[in-house]
């Protein structure tokens, strides 16, 4: 016979009763251990993520609201992410994030001529111009890469990251890193040398 009256000593308690303030329960966070983990990866990841994407094809102009968008999953799924593999987590929501962003950006835009894409910096001083005009080839030829190759070059000669840690955090054997890092810069230096003779960049198909 089960006794719906038991006093109140009896009553039994549920486990969210049994939870401390900053005390964890065995392999859930507490909201303040969990809070300063998503702290200290934005703090540790911001500036790379937010140069990942304007790198990988997010426009200048959006690249915040990217950026913001990657560490609002990363914060969703905290949980989720593996001590130690923080930016490798973030890499691949980055990417995907910026593949969603130009699709979207592509089924918006009209094509357009391509003379309003040449490079025709705002007068200034010659330095500043000259900054301004590699900045925007360097865009131009990015872009235009696929995007296995442009995240390689990107990661190794903008990032300064090691081979073995682009090797790792695209997930690859190193020597495959190497060999398509190989392809990339040859690429980078066909498209640059056709662009400096006055030829036209095709853009990489998505």
């Amino acid at each position: 016979m089960i006794r719906d009256d038991l006093l109140p000593h009896q009553e039994a308690m549920d486990t969210p009763d049994l939870v401390l303030p900053g005390v964890e329960v065995t392999g859930v966070p507490s909201p303040r251990t969990r809070d300063a983990r998503i702290t200290a990866i934005v703090r540790t990841e911001h500036d790379f993520i937010w140069r990942l994407l304007r790198r990988i094809g997010v426009p200048e102009s959006s690249v915040d609201d990217a950026t913001q968008q990657v560490f609002c999953v990363a914060a969703r799924r905290v949980n989720d992410i593996v001590p130690g593999k923080e930016r490798s987590y973030l890499f691949g929501v980055a990417l995907r994030v910026a593949s969603d962003r130009r699709r979207s950006r592509e089924a918006r835009e009209q094509p357009v001529p391509h003379e309003t894409e040449e490079i025709d910096p705002a007068p200034g001083p010659d330095e500043l111009a000259d900054q301004r005009q590699r900045r925007l080839l360097l865009d131009e030829i990015l872009a235009a890469m696929p995007m296995e190759l442009r995240t390689v070059l990107v990661l190794f000669e903008l990032e300064q990251m090691t081979k073995v840690e682009v090797a790792e955090l695209l997930g690859l054997p190193v020597g495959t890193a190497v060999s398509r890092l190989r392809r990339a810069r040859e690429e980078f230096k066909a498209m640059a040398k056709r662009r400096l003779s006055g030829g036209r960049i095709a853009k990489a198909t998505p």
